[in-house]
């Protein structure tokens, strides 16, 4: 069953509102018809499964039938900070990082990120990693879309630092050590509903004094394996690495 997630507004008690890229798929692209079903997230993270009761190009009315009780979220809630990369990379992180559970993305421009941030197109730029979010987000069933903000500076995240739990960062340093701080370790010490802030550098990974920096404010390095990995690949890693720990394993302390 086809799933679309609704802004606030458009719900009332009995009905929910599709508009724009939302009718447009349900009309153009699925070509439903009245009567058929769908289900529409709520911004809460709710889910309700809908009856298609009237439809033109630019809207549809969807009568509500029986909200759901289910959650694909995970037992954690993780932030990626990521270094901007280059090129397409950042579409493939945030695509694929939804898909296995983050619950948002912090962008910041790391000393050795070789693509730069234009302010100037950094809204259009937002509003399609949104757009990829979202779609993302119906295609793999999860309760919410994550969000998505930047670019900051490392100094700027580390100030959001106390909003979490626990805050690591992917250090490929870790990976060459047999003195090593693994992602395992870490996650032991992660509880129930705890909320994680994970930092990935660049293509050239962290500077010395980003290192330095991220020690000093109590941030822990672990090691993503014994092999070094792409930015693209470093926080999919992590968060397959934490669903597993959690939801397959069960490891959930309360």
């Amino acid at each position: 069953m086809q799933r679309y997630f609704i802004s606030d507004e458009d719900w009332t008690e009995r009905e929910v509102l599709l508009k724009d890229n939302n009718a447009h798929h349900i009309t153009r692209v699925m070509r439903m018809a009245v009567g058929e079903e769908i289900i529409c997230n709520h911004p809460e993270g709710k889910a309700a499964i809908c009856k298609i009761s009237q439809m033109t190009n630019e809207i549809v009315h969807a009568t509500i039938k029986t909200w759901l009780d289910t959650d694909a979220e995970l037992p954690i809630q993780v932030t990626i900070a990521q270094g901007i990369p280059k090129g397409n990379k950042l579409e493939l992180i945030i695509q694929k990082g939804t898909e296995l559970g983050a619950n948002g993305f912090y962008l910041f421009q790391a000393d050795r990120s070789i693509a730069k941030w234009n302010e100037k197109n950094a809204e259009k730029r937002i509003n399609r990693y949104e757009k990829i979010m979202k779609e993302a987000s119906e295609q793999c069933h999860r309760n919410i879309v994550p969000s998505i903000e930047g670019a900051f500076t490392i100094e700027q995240l580390l100030d959001k630092k106390q909003a979490f739990d626990s805050v690591m960062f992917a250090y490929e340093e870790e990976a060459k050590t047999n003195n090593y701080s693994s992602l395992s370790s870490a996650l032991k010490k992660v509880n129930k509903n705890d909320k994680i802030l994970l930092f990935i550098g660049p293509e050239g990974g962290f500077s010395d004094r980003e290192v330095q920096l991220l020690k000093t404010n109590d941030c822990t390095p672990v090691r993503l394996g014994k092999r070094i990995l792409r930015t693209e690949t470093a926080s999919l890693y992590a968060l397959a690495s934490i669903s597993y720990h959690f939801e397959e394993l069960g490891c959930e302390n309360e």
